[in-house]
């Protein structure tokens, strides 16, 4: 599969490892070549477990090793081969918002009646994928694979190393528009996803975004649309007081009510579409509900936790852009508080509109009465700090009835001030 040359004996591995630092244990350790070169680590990883390994020059290591021209490259031919393995019923999930805790909550809802391999965080990459799928177990019974992109043809790479049978897509906005271009390339790229899907399988279109709706005349697959007047739709949607949904979920494979682990009115849209995806999976109405009620999500994202003064954080600090810090607003807005602040690190790679979207959210903080102060990024409109540590300085000491919200690209790493300020 990876057109390689083996030096050594055969030997059975029990999985694939990139990183020398952990889960090296009896698996074939890939070096890839990045800011560092991973060939530098395969003494660590030999020394920590690992049977063999690929590698792009001769061997010099007493372990089996597979001489290949690329290493990336031989990963996503592993990654293609493991996928040989698995059934049917691998899910690929896209879109510009979402699709991490898309992934989480399907994975919940699968996990309740089949055995079930997701992405591990936002492994989602040429990377990540390859790797989910050759580390899935041989009794795998369901496979969820996020999909991200940075670009056009990214999402049809994957699909061709993943080859989903469902695919769903979340929503199209101004995202890694400085890469992609337009708001209509973004939409160009994430549909490549039910391109690639057979005729035979399902493609899951958020009914409330016309660009994601669109997406149904490029599929051979069928089509099953969620969100408001959808076949898959929430009704009777409340929320609590610590962010959780409860709603009546509707679908043709019949009604249940959910009570949602997940924290955010906007969680409801992508329980809907976990929801779509196992309905046509053969789940239970009853077991989606009990998946969707255990699910949790990935770090940094809605973590709400309440500090030893009595004070609320909102900890969403893993990724930011225009659609998502919109919605995090406006979970903030709905905490029972005296104040609330948005601590907001910048949205990054939005390209020609990052100025627009940036005065866009601290024009909608402004709306729903919430403080903004930015870190390193004045374009909100709002009093700017240096980094973190100013940021604690000038938030000052948090007590009973304030709220925090912490958000910002990962460049911004505010999720350090995030776990400073829950204690």
């Amino acid at each position: 599969m990876t057109r390689g040359r083996l030096v050594g004996d055969d030997v059975v591995v029990s999985g694939v490892s990139t990183d020398s630092r952990t889960g090296t244990d009896g698996t074939l350790f890939v070096p890839l070549v990045a800011d560092r070169d991973g060939h530098d680590f395969i003494a660590a990883a030999l020394e920590g477990g690992a049977r063999a390994y690929l590698t792009a020059r001769e061997p010099t290591f007493d372990a089996p090793a597979v001489v290949v021209a690329d290493t990336l490259v031989a990963l996503g031919a592993i990654g293609g081969l493991a996928r040989a393995r698995l059934p049917e019923r691998v899910v690929g999930v896209t879109g510009s918002v979402g699709k991490t805790s898309v992934k989480d909550l399907l994975a919940a809802v699968y996990s309740t009646t089949y055995e079930t391999v997701a992405s591990e965080r936002s492994f989602n990459n040429e990377i990540g994928v390859p790797v989910t799928l050759a580390n899935a177990a041989e009794t795998t019974e369901a496979a969820v694979i996020e999909m991200g992109a940075r670009g056009r043809g990214h999402i049809a790479a994957l699909c061709a190393i993943a080859r989903p049978t469902i695919g769903i897509v979340t929503a199209v906005g101004h995202v890694h528009t400085e890469l992609f271009g337009t708001i209509d390339d973004v939409a160009r790229g994430k549909g490549e996803l039910v391109e690639t899907l057979p005729p035979t399988g399902t493609a899951v279109l958020n009914a409330g975004d016309e660009r994601v709706l669109a997406m149904r005349e490029r599929t051979r697959a069928r089509v099953v649309t969620y969100g408001p007047g959808a076949e898959v739709t929430a009704t009777d949607v409340s929320l609590d007081d610590e962010l959780r949904a409860t709603f009546h979920l509707r679908s043709p494979w019949g009604s249940v009510e959910v009570r949602l682990g997940a924290r955010g009115l906007h969680q409801v849209d992508n329980a809907l579409a976990a929801s779509a995806a196992a309905l046509v999976s053969g789940v239970t109405p009853d077991a989606v509900a009990a998946g969707l009620n255990a699910a949790t999500l990935s770090p940094w994202r809605m973590d709400l936790r309440r500090t030893p003064t009595g004070a609320l954080v909102l900890n969403d600090a893993y990724n930011a852009n225009p659609i998502s810090v919109a919605a995090a607003l406006r979970s903030l807005a709905a905490l029972d508080a005296r104040r609330r602040v948005a601590v907001l690190g910048t949205m990054a790679e939005l390209g020609d509109v990052a100025d627009e979207e940036h005065r866009a959210v601290g024009a909608l903080a402004a709306s729903l009465g919430i403080t903004v102060l930015a870190v390193a990024e004045p374009r909100y409109g709002a009093p700017s700090v240096a980094d973190v540590d100013a940021a604690a300085d000038a938030l000052g000491e948090l007590t009973d009835g304030d709220a925090v919200l912490v958000k910002g690209s990962r460049v911004a790493g505010l999720e350090r001030l995030a776990e400073r300020l829950a204690g």
